[in-house]
């Protein structure tokens, strides 16, 4: 079993990439939960037995270095699995008297509240990271039935490159990595303060008369899912 104390780079980073782009890479797989812990025991993709004791109070990120050997230019790298997000819209609330889109608004988040969903507002579209099984939040924002919104379920993964960093790290506790936004995307908006650029992912869901929304097509799940 190999030890792991400390964290080499990042592959993010120039110097990592550049690097790595020749090497053996072994990965190891782990979930946003166990990214959390400063110890834990696991064995990577290539069958190779790994404990990892790292500093108290931080955490392994997306793409992290973790081993390296320059000689047999082989590395291990962490690949973490980001939950899930529900995105929801409420851009249709704008064609809505003022009077029904507040008083949806206000129920949306009452609803959320009660749940104790976290979630991130940004311009028309809410982000709310998946704490229970997504059929579970389906089946409470279709019992609601809120007038003008539509909602969808994304990979964490695709989410990550269209959100500004600190809104990255309020959805994914930083377990994602560094953020490399799409800056060439025609909905790119600039953050302000670090003037970092990111943009707003592109609206894939449908709206269909007498229910929510479907999901994208990054989850490849039918509307009838979301009624069940």
């Amino acid at each position: 079993m190999i030890l792991i104390e400390t964290v080499l780079g990042n592959i993010g980073d120039r110097e990592w990439a550049e690097r790595l782009s020749a090497a053996n890479t072994d990965l190891l797989e782990i979930d946003q939960w166990e990214a959390q812990k400063s110890r834990f025991r696991k064995t990577t993709a290539k069958g190779l037995e790994i404990a990892v004791s790292i500093d108290r109070g931080t955490h392994i990120r997306d793409g992290d270095v973790l081993l390296w050997d320059a000689q047999a230019l082989s590395a291990l790298v962490a690949r973490i699995e980001l939950r899930d997000v529900m995105i929801v819209h409420l851009d249709e609330l704008m064609s809505l008297t003022r009077e029904v889109a507040m008083r949806t608004c206000v129920e949306l988040g009452h609803a959320m509240g009660n749940q104790h969903w976290p979630a991130l507002v940004k311009d028309t579209v809410v982000y709310v990271p998946l704490t229970v099984d997504r059929k579970v939040m389906a089946s409470v924002m279709n019992t609601h039935r809120f007038e003008g919104i539509r909602y969808e379920f994304v990979s964490g993964r695709d989410v990550v490159p269209y959100l500004a960093p600190h809104e990255s790290r309020r959805l994914f506790g930083g377990a994602e990595g560094p953020v490399h936004s799409h800056t060439h995307e025609s909905y790119a908006g600039i953050e302000s303060g670090s003037g970092r650029v990111y943009g707003h992912p592109p609206m894939h869901v449908h709206a269909h008369s007498g229910t929510q929304g479907q999901t994208s097509s990054a989850t490849a799940r039918s509307a009838h899912d979301h009624r069940e």
